[in-house]
């Protein structure tokens, strides 16, 4: 029999779900892909130093680790990456071509033999989106290149890598398929018959999500780009993605309609109030996949974005029956098949195979398996707020939940309001046991989709444009204010914690309202007169163009939104996370703030992490960062966590 239900303090509740538990089971598989009838995939390794390996499932059955340590299939083009690895059968065997994080070049693999270099070593490139030409024996990539020494001096092209490994010790092998017209590119895809090609590309100060132009082009006998046309897209229409049918016409994601729908050959052939496309965060995402059939798997939604096969002729889609509320934008095709990465409210992300010809969906990879008793999980609710003026605030709620502890009589659960990165992204409602360590010790969390999250259409994503730091922080503010007035959480034990852009929004917030009684801050953005170009990566150099406004025309803006030039105005004690390598929000954001709180009595810790950079990969690394922020809550609000943790120290 189990442990009968009795009343505790929240916060104090033993849970089986700690800090290493979650650490465990951090990331996802990604990158899913067909290398003839076999499905291979990326996955993460936490305990193996946050490396990602490559995973095969064999047409026989049972998964296979590909490559062993140090191998990490990663790409750093635009430094969230994009695909890493591709992959073919070529006499008989797996052929494949992958992306090294150490050192970002391109190497052959072959299962039996060792990788070996297709790319030159140094000289600052960076490739993604890898593509295997076996008639011109090349492997087709977008091409960074570092061309000075500041994060600002970068081109980027469509290039062609030889199989043979000729360019490994050569930079002039490395043959350029197209003039580098645009700042940011995509990898091309060939048509059917392979005499057209098409891409995306956009310029600062523009974000892929703000304006893309979607080009075609002529492949010429040479295999070089031509006569490139601008046919859909511009400053303010985002194409998210481009295909072609396997009869050769065009197919894309636009949100010309306000919403990304598809269209073919620029017709619309399911226009709804729904997104079939996202941010383009990383080069190669796929929230769409052709089928020879003439059918379209998709990836669809109004918040959360299920996997469905679309019939372009009727508009008609059908979804997959299964668990899986959340698909990720990886779709790979291969005859009637479809592979995705799906996710519940009461599973992790898995790898999933639809059968379109029986309808048929099943895990295939990484499955999901409880390390705990359910009964730990939390029952997450949609919900939906009211924000300043009546505008509408989408969030999460993760209520406290234990199998057999409930809160004692009059006493309220503390609150986490989370604040996503970004901004221009989302949160999914998925399993998440880093939320789980939180409400199975009786602290609830508060996942908050504010003003310019993705997932409910343009003019939901750009409220926030030049008002980040209003918008966002007013939403979670909402959010918060709404649970404690509904007698769902304590006013006085609210927090609010993020990361990145996530991050931001936590130190605004704490040091624009008074709603929180402490904030977790991790690899933040905090000073907005020096994060631009020069400090940051040249993919979002020019992102707070849109997100303030243009910085010679409102520069009193920067500074007045920026928590650091607000430092005065926080009061409540809060940590601060960071990791030492990042390049995308680098760690003398931290120091300028950590030196206008100095000597101010704001108790405050900061932990930096080496060998981290944007987004935690370690394990070592989120066990003590997740136990540090348990450790702030425990002091602020005075709970008295089963079994302890390890107190961080708050200076003043």
């Amino acid at each position: 029999m189990g442990e009968r239900m009795r009343s505790a303090p929240y916060g104090s509740w033993p849970s089986p779900i700690g800090a290493d538990l979650a650490a465990a089971h951090d990331g996802r598989p990604d990158w899913v892909g067909f290398v003839g009838d076999e499905v291979w995939w990326t996955e993460p390794r936490p305990a193996e130093g946050g490396r990602r390996t490559l995973v095969r499932r064999r047409a026989e059955g049972g998964e296979e680790t590909v490559l062993p340590a140090p191998w990490n299939v990663r790409s750093r083009v635009i430094e969230y990456g994009g695909r890493p690895w591709t992959g073919v059968v070529h006499d008989g065997r797996p052929l494949i071509v992958f992306v090294h994080f150490a050192d970002q070049r391109l190497y052959r693999y072959e299962p039996g033999g060792e990788p070996a270099p297709l790319s030159p070593a140094g000289g600052g490139l960076r490739w993604a989106e890898p593509r295997i030409d076996l008639a011109r024996g090349e492997v087709w990539c977008v091409l960074e290149e570092s061309t000075g020494d500041g994060p600002d001096d970068i081109r980027r092209v469509q290039a062609a890598v030889p199989l043979d490994g000729s360019a490994a010790g050569d930079r002039a092998a490395v043959r350029e398929l197209a003039g580098s017209r645009h700042r940011f590119v995509t990898g091309a895809r060939l048509s059917p018959d392979g005499r057209r090609a098409a891409w995306l590309a956009w310029d600062h100060p523009r974000m892929p999500w703000d304006g893309t132009e979607l080009l075609v082009a002529d492949v010429g006998e040479d295999g070089r780009l031509t006569h490139a046309r601008t046919v859909a897209g511009g400053p303010e229409e985002a194409v998210a993605q481009v295909e072609w049918s396997a009869d050769g016409r065009l197919l894309y994601a636009s949100d010309r309609s306000g919403w990304w729908n598809l269209y073919r050959d620029g017709t619309p052939l399911c226009p709804r109030e729904e997104e079939f496309g996202g941010p383009l965060w990383q080069l190669g995402l796929r929230w769409f996949a052709p089928l020879d059939s003439g059918l379209l798997a998709v990836v669809h939604g109004r918040g959360p974005a299920a996997l469905g096969i679309l019939d372009p002729e009727s508009g008609e889609i059908v979804d997959a029956v299964g668990p899986w509320t959340e698909c990720a934008a990886g779709l790979a095709t291969h005859g009637p098949r479809v592979v995705a990465v799906a996710a519940g409210p009461r599973s992790s992300y898995e790898v999933v195979e639809l059968d379109t010809a029986t309808g048929r969906a099943r895990v295939i990879g990484s499955p999901h398996r409880d390390p705990v008793d359910p009964a730990y999980y939390p029952e997450p609710r949609t919900r939906t707020f009211t924000g300043p003026g009546g505008r509408e605030v989408h969030a999460h709620l993760y209520p406290p939940r234990h199998p057999a502890r409930t809160g004692p009589d009059g006493e309220l659960p503390p609150y986490v309001i989370w604040a996503h990165g970004g901004p221009t992204s989302r949160v999914p409602l998925v399993l998440d046991l880093e939320i789980a360590y939180f409400t199975s010790r009786g602290i609830g969390v508060a996942e908050v989709n504010y003003g310019g999250s993705t997932g409910y259409g343009r003019a939901y994503r750009e409220r926030l444009r030049e008002q980040w730091g209003v918008v966002d922080v007013e939403d979670c503010a909402a959010v918060a204010r709404a649970l404690a007035d509904e007698g769902t959480a304590d006013p006085a034990r609210l927090a609010i914690r993020g990361g990145s852009a996530g991050g931001w929004t936590t130190a605004a917030s704490l040091a624009t309202t008074d709603v929180y009684a402490c904030g977790t801050v991790i690899y933040p953005v905090l000073d907005l007169a020096t994060w631009g170009p020069g400090e940051t990566h040249d993919f979002e150099s020019r992102y707070l163009e849109s997100l303030i406004g243009p910085r010679d025309e409102v520069p009193a803006r920067y500074a007045e939104r920026s928590p650091t030039a607000q430092a005065d105005r926080i009061t409540a004690p809060f940590l601060l996370l960071q990791g030492l390598d990042d390049v995308i929000c680098p760690p003398a954001q931290c120091e300028r703030l950590l030196a206008r709180i100095a000597g101010r009595g704001v108790p405050h810790a900061y932990l930096t992490f080496e060998g981290e950079g944007h987004g935690f990969r370690r394990a070592d690394t989120m066990v003590r960062a997740l136990e540090a922020e348990l450790s702030l809550y425990a002091q602020v609000f005075g709970l008295d966590p089963t079994p302890p943790v390890p107190k961080v120290e708050l200076n003043q």
